[in-house]
């Protein structure tokens, strides 16, 4: 046993797992397997106290540190570091009264979902259920609701958090301000968050759901999309996309395994199918008509499809300020019948993201109006066919791509910087360097430090 074995036992309340231990592999793996990570030791939190002995054992000695609750946002491996895992702390408070939610950094959406639903509340939630709503938040956080009230980091009111140097500390728009307006889109690079407060809105019931359309519509219809979404009320967000039906019960037995075009769509509001009914006559008769007004907390799987399990794949996310022909073109090539890829995707963004008051934080890029999202899953240890698809459609896209991503999307940890305009990056580097100047916070999404002390803008 090291030193650092023995310390860190002494003051940690949670599970310590090494190399050979039984449950180490367990904890090692998340949802992303793109990678395995091997990390030197694996210390399941089961306090906030847990959070801060896990920073000042990896300061004291160190080491390299890093932090996972669900493993859907690891971009790379945490190999030979401390692994900090925040799993077991789920803990979920929701008050009514304030509309507000209060979550440790374990918790999930559909956890959340289910708790604000018993008062007609929702959050704006990630599309998949499963996500960890801390690390999705701080991510930026695009949600089915996210044109109608923002990123989700907008909605923070407050984080307890660990900085750098094992201070425990709250952050909000008066305390610590500059470290606040960080964390609302900069990911984990300015502490460990033990707890997140963000509002909630009263949607009980939206119309929603996935319809699926033969594939041989999809360039007109996406055509037909690029236009209509220009004038999409806020209410309404919505995405297109060529997907192959996953083999799931949601989907009849003729449709499941086929590549398909599908409008997802999700209103807050029931007159969800007259605001829809431009686009819903490009893309012509139906294959499966699963539009329908749902209850908020299972709104999620009729939209999005059910939550994919732990997998290896490679996603890639462009932003466009305009859709061209040859764009498009090059989309319905992507998603052929016979491509590897499981969607590409074409989704609207704007309405209340584009204008999120003078206090927002540095999530995204507000003033581009679609992304295209391409996932290739690799489902064999040849990646040669779907990476191969993936950078044809990124060379086909690039000529007219922003150059710009989104933070939660991006895989590629080489393009963190993609993630964020110019300005909000430099300041973001100046935050980084007042708060964590030895970049104790990098296995991720790195933003580094700034060279040198210069003020915050």
């Amino acid at each position: 046993m090291t030193m650092y074995d023995s310390d860190l036992r002494r003051r940690f309340g949670g599970a310590l797992f090494r190399p050979g231990d039984a449950g180490y592999d367990e904890h090692r793996l998340g949802w992303h397997r793109t990678f395995e990570s091997r990390p030197a030791i694996v210390a399941a939190a089961a306090s906030a106290a847990d959070v801060r002995a896990a920073v000042l054992a990896v300061r004291e000695n160190d080491l390299e540190f890093a932090v996972q609750a669900t493993g859907h946002g690891t971009v790379v491996p945490a190999d030979g570091a401390l692994l900090l895992k925040t799993t077991a702390l789920n803990d979920i408070q929701i008050d009514p009264v304030r509309r507000i939610a209060r979550v440790g950094p374990g918790a999930v959406w559909a956890d959340v979902n289910r708790a604000a639903a018993r008062y007609g509340l929702a959050g704006l939630a990630g599309r998949c259920g499963t996500v960890g709503v801390t690390g999705y938040t701080l991510g930026g956080g695009q949600s089915w609701l996210s044109r109608t009230f923002g990123f989700a980091a907008d909605s923070v009111v407050s984080a307890d958090l660990v900085t750098a140097d094992g201070v425990a500390l709250t952050t909000t728009a008066r305390q610590h301000p500059d470290l606040f307006w960080a964390l609302r889109g900069g990911g984990g690079n300015f502490g460990v968050v033990t707890s997140l407060e963000f509002r909630l809105y009263p949607v009980s019931r939206v119309y929603c759901g996935m319809s699926v359309y033969p594939a041989e519509r999809a360039f007109d219809t996406l055509a037909a999309y690029r236009q209509w979404a220009l004038d999409e009320p806020e209410a309404m967000n919505t995405a297109v996309l060529l997907i192959r039906l996953p083999p799931s019960p949601l989907f009849p037995e003729p449709l499941r395994g086929k590549r398909v075009l599908a409008i997802r769509a999700f209103h807050h509001g029931e007159n969800g199918r007259q605001v829809l009914a431009p686009l819903l006559e490009a893309a012509g008769p139906p294959l499966l008509d699963a539009f329908g007004v749902r209850e908020f907390p299972d709104a999620s799987d009729a939209t999005n499809g059910p939550d994919a399990p732990p997998m290896a794949n490679r996603q890639e996310i462009e932003m466009f300020r305009a859709l061209p022909d040859d764009a498009l073109h090059a989309i319905v090539e992507a998603g052929a019948a016979d491509s590897p890829l499981a969607f590409v995707e074409v989704r609207h963004w704007g309405g209340a993201m584009a204008d999120p008051g003078p206090d927002a934080g540095p999530a995204g890029h507000r003033d581009v109006p679609f992304s295209v999202l391409a996932v290739a899953p690799y489902l064999s240890a040849d990646r040669t066919a779907a990476d191969a698809t993936l950078d044809r459609l990124v060379d086909r896209l690039r000529p007219y791509a922003t150059g710009g991503s989104f933070l939660n999307l991006l895989t590629d940890h080489t393009k963190t910087r993609t993630a964020f305009t110019a300005e909000n990056y430099a300041r973001l580097t100046a935050i980084k360097r007042a708060w964590d100047p030895a970049n104790v916070f990098h296995l991720g999404h790195t933003i580094p430090p700034a060279p040198d002390r210069k003020e915050i803008p």
